[in-house]
């Protein structure tokens, strides 16, 4: 058998989530589904098994998610046909020519030694986006980005995730897996403005004002969205979207800091703290140590974590 590594991205606003279930249309369903199609797997036989970096829930995007799977040699040896290509890479053409166009592979190669695509990982990076009231809708971007009519505190919410840097029990924000904890290591969480900045470089040379500056610069799509970017070594299950959904009532001012505080401090799960829409969360980045360093790394964060 040989393990390979894919990176790949997806759309998640039709997907019910990453993991496979039994009639609904899944991330890994559709991709586990193409993958025993191209190396001709029996169907009564074992089946193609992902394994990915971080499950994300239905409506979930993802820019660059990580997973591994272990395969037959003969059988990924078989994908090459005329190509004159490595193993690995006529896998990834004839499964970018099966899947449905809201995922996209980025690249398939051979795992290193040790390589685990979840326990491996060091932190997982995922970026929540806003429009609040401060600034006009694009309608183009109602898929990835969740629309406010309040105009938020952005001071007030990042004083309230100042609360959850560092190792903390986040079951007031999530629910364990099975046998599992809702304790994790938080490294960074920040609202940010981001700045309406031109989509180019250079100004318009057509449509000067009377000072002769550039009366028009067209702006980039995402200037003037709010966004969360958090880090940790790994997340909770809907404890990203909980998150958000509490520091959103504190930037609107229906909960205080100290309300949000409060929860970090004493895990508890309640209904003010639920999870938020889900399509402003997309998984942006999966960190993995050097190579020498995977086998240790999935070993360690394999053992259940206490405070």
């Amino acid at each position: 058998m040989i393990r390979l590594r894919i990176d790949l991205a997806y759309d998640g606003g039709a997907f019910y989530g990453w993991a496979k279930q039994p009639e609904l249309r899944t991330v890994q369903g559709e991709i586990e589904s193409a993958l025993a199609r191209i190396l001709r797997t029996p169907a009564d036989g074992p089946q193609p098994r992902l394994v990915v970096a971080g499950r994300t829930d239905t409506g979930v995007h993802a820019s660059h998610q990580v997973c591994h799977i272990d395969v037959d040699e003969s059988a990924l040896a078989s994908c090459v046909g005329h190509m004159d290509v490595p193993a690995e890479v006529a896998l990834q053409r004839r499964l970018d020519r099966m899947l449905p166009d809201d995922i996209v592979i980025h690249r398939i190669s051979l795992a290193p030694e040790g390589f685990d695509a979840r326990f491996s990982a060091l932190e997982r990076t995922y970026v929540y986006r806003v429009r609040d009231a401060a600034v006009p809708m694009d309608p183009r971007l109602r898929g990835f980005v969740l629309r406010l009519d309040d105009e938020l505190d952005v001071d007030a919410m990042n004083e309230a995730m100042a609360a959850t840097i560092g190792l903390h029990d986040f079951g007031s924000f999530a629910t364990p897996n099975p046998g599992g904890t809702t304790i994790r290591e938080v490294k960074i969480a920040r609202w940010d403005r981001v700045p309406v900045r031109p989509l180019v470089a250079y100004a318009h040379e057509t449509a000067r004002g009377s000072l002769g500056t550039p009366a028009y610069v067209t702006p980039a799509a995402e200037s003037g969205l709010l966004a969360l970017t958090i880090v940790a070594d790994a997340f909770a299950r809907n404890m990203v979207r909980s998150l958000v959904g509490a520091s959103i009532k504190v930037g609107q001012g229906k909960r205080s800091v100290d309300w949000f505080r409060g929860k970090v401090a004493e895990p508890k799960r309640e209904g003010e703290t639920g999870p938020i829409a889900p399509q402003g969360l997309t998984l942006e980045y999966v960190a993995y140590p050097p190579d020498d360093q995977l086998a240790a790394r999935a070993e360690a964060i394999r053992a259940k974590r206490t405070l």
